[in-house]
């Protein structure tokens, strides 16, 4: 065969268009307006009239708009599609308004690309090439990573150009190194990068050269990670004399740096990876140095409590707030929050761990040892520290090179900052994924195989191009990547795939499924890489490393053929291997079709990549194609809120349960039966009790009944649409309820109509649902796997995937990657240090190349968890229910008999009261002309209370007499120097003064409740307090209710609430000093101290768990309870207890799926764990690289 043969170019079948159709015209099209907010409904991006697919959800909309739209620099057209023009005749510029224009840049700047360098045969394959991919990437058939999104296209399509940033790229006709002349006509394409450090400060490669290397990725959007083994340790000699200071000083400085860069730009925390050898001299620092920082956190903010007066005063001077919140300042001080940390791990690292050996740890400058210790003492270290913080995460680093297509070029020494692409040091890699949802019959669970190979062919083909077209940040670089042109497809929604064929993820059957689709991507990619090389040659770094890629392909397809353990090649931990016996037969046959195909056309041609496919995070592209799951991870919840386009919420089931359940043979009423038993039937009719015969009994017309049922979709409780404010004034009045009464405190508008509370629960759960499969009607025993997620479900779930069923999931589908998975393997709260050291054991044992992991709890800036009910509430609810009748009797007279002790105990205290306040008015009187003030103790207690009203957080704290009574209030709120603020400080101040001279608090509780002023609604984060009719309003219904029993106050009553004692109503002992009185009832206005942020979260150091019976801990196993943490009892310097309030509804529902991570950086919403990163499930940002 001749070269001009060989070289022709690619031919691109069309399977999804035709010729000659617009890709665009076969979707409806649909303007919406797109807005983020933040909690308090400020808007942070708004743009109206972008145009988007119809199908898009508002999530997958406000993506596209809000993140990938370019804002600035891009023609403006009319309505008529004419350009506009300045009056020079200039085009107006402005932002991109349409998905179109977003596909198209891509599709196009891709297609011209590889028509400008051979990859197509013909102008007729290059047009199909760009027609295939638009209709993909409008389909959400398929999504490259952000940076493609940001920055592919822009100078293609808009001329866009801007200034040289310091990049490089090499002229692929004459195979030279560049600098580029300006920012886009080569973008920097690429998500993931790994580069080195050279033991040296100042000089290229250096210490300080790297922090310039990495400005330039995390300024695009993208993630770098570097192995710092090189770098001495503490004590080292250093050339000029003296010693160093060590790894850990210089680490410190980088991830500062990291922090500052991020700050500003489009990726924040995580988009770096640290990683460090295990012989390093300083490899014990590095374990426990976010364990340690974890600490120092907690340090700051339980100190900042114990300040002086005058020191409260000047931290409210400059704005010093410390509080547990992962983006405030307090972990802004510490340092190690900018990156993953990870350690790099031998087999005869392990060995030594399992023989109980010495490990060396070894001197860089000479090679010498430097001292050795223990192997499993470090083992152990290394599992504490990840329980306690969960860092750092394990790298086997044999495993990673025994797997290496190209070691004569040198070893795998680090990773991307999630841990998927691991290759050469100095290497990129841009990354694509594919939703196999879309390659999948719904009714039917069946597989497009033919769909599936063309669509990793195209995608292939688009990440080779994409090397092709890109600049890099330094010329190392842009040369290496040049060289070994790797490449990183994945998919998304296998979660999904696996419920929606009635698979339970944590079975031998779904791993045989998802290694199957693995193996037929990687093969196919692979395959598609050797097609590449026969047109346009193999990567130049292929003939140096042939005889080692093709050993690494034949174990590949060993693996696909499940071979037996003594054919595979070099490899010293075996792989799992494709099961054919569980597998689908038709999966399995273009599996090792695929990889006959891989291993023989590279054989014949090479290969074009060095390395094609790996699973990422997909986070934000995930939510672009509306995907339920990414990369390997199961579904976290079977209810999720679906975003309306005008903003709220409303619930949805997962797109795969039906679909799920009619595979597994249930009939259409079964399957109705069980989706109403998750959803409710969002409708009065036929529900038990309360419906619309017993309402209109009531008094109640269709229209209001109408506007109850308007309300159903968007709430939890049935309450909530059953409520004063949805029927209005009119309805209330015909059922005989004045808008007066119902506007009361504690106003229950249910069990005002006469419905009991089991009436109503059972009314709720026929209307609302239960968000959980657990219990369901006509739901097999045998079944309930299917539907296991990686959190419970609903107040009633108590199944969740085993920790274990996560790793053997991913040792399923390792053996058919190129690179590794990025995933957080979760665990439960309960779980033991030696839990963890099992876990990263049988993660080594069964093939992984990485494992991270995350113990629920253990960082101080997990999100509170929200669930109302202890285990043991529930248990005695549960019983209370079995026994209504007696226990109701009980209830009725208990309650009459403490009703009765506490209305005399409350009379008897009234009367003593007065008696001595007119005892001391007397004797003041007499002694003396003027009002006495009664000073408060240089030491006294007082209670710190967190909420929100209407989205205003506000933080109201007191301070008591030692007899209990209330002399102080403080009120904070708003950010420093806001007019509100000053006068809410000043407010406190006159409050204060007031109760100091004898002012009673009943007489400012009984003027200031039901004043109303803006902001005025909802209150979050009081188990009593819900609605307030102002801050104030707010303030003192808490006062209210702490100090004077008032309970009439409270929406929701508490079951008890206990007579003031003499120790306080408050929760911390806190020394002010002396002799002065606080400020704000001593000093000026200008100087009056407002308390610093109170930690949602307890601190570690002075929490105790709460006991709780043996809960669910996966797949029906169970374990202790984990100690949700707003079951947590927080006690400081010995005194009372108090426990933390749950939040609202909606927060409980969304808070319980986020695990660790922290609330968006963007818009302050909720984030869920997404492989090592976060994911916001309001605005769709990625806290990550990808």
């Amino acid at each position: 065969m001749s070269d001009e043969q060989t070289r022709r170019g690619l031919t691109i079948p069309r399977r999804f268009t035709k010729p000659g159709e617009d890709p665009f015209a076969t979707i409806e099209w649909t303007k919406r307006t797109s807005r983020i907010t933040n909690p308090d409904g400020s808007v942070v991006f708004e743009m109206k009239d972008a145009e988007v697919p119809a199908p898009w959800s508002q999530v997958a909309t406000d993506i596209m708009v809000s993140k990938y739209f370019r804002k600035a620099g891009v023609p403006q057209y009319d309505e008529h599609g004419k350009p506009l023009l300045n009056e020079d005749g200039s085009p107006v510029l402005g932002p991109e308004r349409s998905a179109k224009q977003v596909i198209h840049r891509l599709a196009g700047a891709w297609r011209w690309w590889g028509e400008q360098h051979g990859y197509f045969a013909t102008p007729e394959d290059a047009q199909a090439f760009e027609d295939e991919l638009k209709y993909m990437l409008v389909h959400q058939m398929a999504a490259p990573n952000s940076p493609q999104w940001f920055n592919t296209g822009l100078n293609w399509a808009y001329g866009i150009t801007g200034p040289a940033q310091g990049h490089y790229y090499v002229d692929p006709e004459t195979g030279e190194t560049k600098e580029s002349h300006d920012a886009y006509t080569r973008a920097q394409v690429h998500a993931c990068f790994i580069q080195s450090v050279e033991d040296d400060l100042v000089n290229p490669g250096g210490i300080m050269d790297l922090w310039v290397r990495e400005a330039r990725i995390f300024k695009y959007g993208s993630g770098t990670g570097t192995n710092f083994s090189k770098i001495r340790g503490e004590g080292e000699p250093l050339s000029g004399g003296g010693s160093s200071s060590g790894l850990m000083s210089f680490l410190k400085v980088g991830d500062r740096a990291a922090g500052a860069i991020k700050s500003g730009g489009t990726t924040r925390r995580a988009a770096k990876m640290v990683v460090l050898d295990a012989d390093h001299p300083d490899i014990e620092d590095f374990v426990v140095w976010k364990a340690r920082e974890e600490l120092k956190v907690a340090a700051m903010v339980e100190g900042m409590k114990h300040l002086s007066p005058e020191q409260k005063a000047l931290a409210d001077k400059f704005g010093l707030k410390l509080d547990y919140d992962f983006n405030g300042e307090a972990y802004q001080t510490v340092s190690g929050q900018n990156a993953n940390n990870s350690v790099r791990v031998t087999n005869d690292f392990i060995r030594a761990v399992e023989e109980d050996g010495d490990w060396n740890l070894i001197r860089r400058t000479d090679g010498k040892v430097a001292r050795t210790i223990r192997a499993r003492d470090l083992w152990h270290k290394i599992a504490e520290a990840a329980w306690r913080s969960a860092d750092p995460g394990v790298q086997f680093d044999t495993t990673i090179n025994e797997w290496h297509t190209c070691p004569e070029s040198g070893r795998i020494n680090a990773s991307n900052p999630c841990s998927e692409y691991m290759f050469l040091d100095n290497t990129a890699c841009n990354l694509a994924s594919l939703n196999l949802l879309k390659f999948v019959d719904v009714e039917t669970g069946q597989v497009d195989i033919e769909a599936y190979r063309h669509a990793i062919r195209l995608w292939t083909i688009v990440l080779e191009i994409s090397v092709l077209m890109a600049q890099y940040p330094s010329e190392e670089i842009a040369r290496l990547s040049y060289e070994f042109r790797t490449l990183g497809l994945g998919y998304a929604n296998l979660g999904t795939v696996l419920m929606l064929r009635g698979l339970p993820y944590d079975s031998d059957e779904a791993r045989a499924f998802a290694a199957a689709m693995t193996a037929i991507m990687t093969g196919e990619a692979y395959a598609t890489s050797a097609e590449l090389a026969k047109h346009l040659g193999p990567f130049p770094g292929y003939a140096k490393n042939e005889r080692h890629m093709l050993r690494v392909i034949r174990n590949h397809r060993r693996a696909a053929y499940d071979a037996p353990a003594e054919e595979y090649e070099g490899l010293s931990v075996l792989p799992m291997g494709l099961n054919a016996q569980l597998a689908p037969a038709d999966l399995v046959r273009a599996a090792r079709e695929a990889w006959d195909r891989a291993l023989a056309w590279g054989e014949l041609y090479g290969y074009r990549n060095a390395q094609t496919t790996l699973l990422a995070p997909t986070g934000t592209i995930g939510l672009l194609m509306d995907c339920d799951t990414t990369g390997v991870e199961p579904d976290f919840a079977l209810v999720k809120f679906k975003k309306l386009a005008g903003g709220g919420y409303f619930k949805i089931a997962n797109q795969s349960i039906e679909p799920a359940l009619k595979n597994l043979g249930y009939s259409p009423e079964e399957r109705k039966a069980i989706l109403t038993y998750v959803l409710g039937t969002l409708s009065l009719d036929g529900a038990p009790h309360i419906n619309r015969e017993s309402l209109k009994a009531k008094g109640f017309t269709d229209e209001d009944l109408d506007r109850v049922e308007q309300a159903l979709p968007g709430v939890f409780e049935l309450s909530f649409a059953l409520s004063p404010w949805v029927l209005g004034e009119e309805a209330l009045a015909r059922a005989g309820i004045s808008m007066a009464d119902a506007s009361k405190p504690g106003f229950d508008l249910l069990r005002a109509l006469g419905f009991t509370r089991e009436q109503i629960e059972e009314a709720n759960e026929h209307i609302c649902g239960t968000m959980t499969i657990e219990g369901a009607p006509y739901l097999k025993p045998e079944h309930l796997p299917v539907f296991d997620c990686a959190n419970k479900c609903g107040k009633k779930g108590t199944r969740f995937i085993h920790h274990l069923g996560h790793i053997k999931m991913m040792a399923a589908v390792q053996p058919f990657l190129s690179g590794a998975i990025s995933k957080t393997i979760n665990m439960p709260n309960e779980v033991t240090v030696e839990d963890i050291e099992e876990a990263y054991t049988a993660s080594w044992k069964l093939g992984l190349k990485a494992m991270a992991l995350y113990r629920d709890g253990s960082k101080l800036s997990q999100p509170l968890s929200t669930r109302s009910e202890s285990k043991d509430e529930e248990a005695a609810e549960a019983k209370a229910i079995s026994e209504e009748e007696i226990q109701r009797r009980i209830d009725e007279a208990v309650a009459a008999a403490v009703a009765k002790v506490k209305a005399e105990a409350e009379r008897e205290r009234e009367e003593a009261v007065a008696a001595a306040r007119a005892e001391m008015e007397r004797e003041l009187a007499a002694r003396q002309p003027r009002p006495y003030r009664r000073r408060l103790p240089a030491k006294r207690r007082g209670f710190t209370q967190e909420a929100r009203v209407a989205g205003h957080k506000v933080f109201l704290r007191t301070g008591e007499y030692e007899d209990g009574t209330l002399g102080e209030i403080f009120i904070d709120m708003h950010k420093e120097g806001a007019a509100f603020r000053s006068m809410i400080n000043c407010f406190a101040i006159a409050i204060s003064k007031g109760l100091q001279y004898g002012v009673p608090l009943e007489e400012f509780v009984d003027t200031f409740t039901f004043t109303r002023f803006e902001p005025q609604g909802m209150v979050t984060g009081h188990p009593n307090i819900k609605m307030a009719t102002s801050i104030i309003d707010y303030v003192f219904r808490v006062l209210g209710l702490e100090y004077l029993g008032r309970t009439d106050l409270a929406q929701v009553p508490p079951e008890d609430v206990p007579e003031p004692e003499a120790s306080g109503a408050g929760d911390a002992t806190v020394d002010l000093g002396a002799p002065k009185v606080v400020a704000s009832a001593e000093s000026a206005p200008e100087s009056a101290p407002v308390e610093p942020d109170q930690p949602s979260t307890p601190p570690v150091a002075t929490a105790a768990p709460v006991a709780s019976p043996p809960k669910a801990y996966a797949n029906g196993h169970t374990g202790s309870s984990g100690a949700p943490l707003n079951g947590l009892h927080v006690q400081a310097n010995g005194s009372a207890t108090a426990v933390l309030a749950p939040q609202s509804a909606m927060d409980a529902q969304l808070s319980e799926l986020m695990g660790d991570a922290p609330f968006c950086d963007v818009c302050g919403h909720i984030t869920v764990r997404n492989g090592a990163c976060y994911k916001c499930l309001n605005c769709g940002n990625s806290l990550g690289c990808s």
